[in-house]
């Protein structure tokens, strides 16, 4: 049975809209697809370390789907595991970004307290694939009102990949729901 493992992003959860609809889609259109989406831990050694696991843990073949700090992770998934990879609203730089969320944190579908570190940017610039060799396999779905990223930023780091850009939209991707067939098409699952 093929799987699809959905990454969720920065104080996100299972229960994020996109991470829903897609199940749903599944649910309802492919049941023959197993559909895996953890919750991932809050810094980023750890959540790393739990992706790694899971997607050795996968027996037949996958597909990796995420959003925002979701989209770093597969893009870093289908560069090690050799899978084919969807970003929604990636965030490319997010040792960078990140630097503005430092301090405590809460979860707000958790309700988890944590503190966020330099050290956790430094855990995150580590992780970062600078130069994907693997770009045949990605497909960036941007919009270009994405109120947290600057889109541009995605556009560059993604040329080589199949590119969607949408003029308007925001971070949470709007109509994100029409791109579930294609997105199953894409990762040929």
């Amino acid at each position: 049975m093929p799987t699809l493992l959905y990454l969720h992003g920065f104080n996100s959860s299972p229960q994020s809209i996109k991470a829903r609809l897609m199940q749903e889609y599944l649910q309802q259109k492919r049941p023959d697809i197993h559909f895996i989406c953890p919750q991932l831990a809050a810094t980023p050694a750890a959540a790393w370390a739990q992706i790694a696991a899971i997607c050795d843990g996968i027996k037949g073949p996958f597909g990796v789907a995420g959003s925002s700090l979701g989209g770093f992770w597969a893009t870093r998934v289908a560069e090690q595991f050799g899978v084919r990879a969807v970003v929604i609203n990636p965030a490319v730089h997010p040792h960078v970004l990140l630097q503005d969320y430092l301090g405590e944190q809460i979860n707000p579908y958790t309700d988890e307290r944590y503190l966020l570190t330099s050290a956790h940017m430094q855990e995150l610039a580590e992780l970062r694939v600078e130069a994907p060799s693997c770009m045949e396999r990605l497909w960036l779905l941007q919009q270009q009102g994405d109120e947290v990223l600057d889109y541009r930023e995605a556009l560059e780091y993604y040329r080589f990949a199949r590119v969607c850009i949408q003029k308007g939209g925001d971070h949470s991707f709007v109509g994100f729901e029409h791109y579930c067939a294609p997105l199953i098409r894409f990762l040929q699952l």
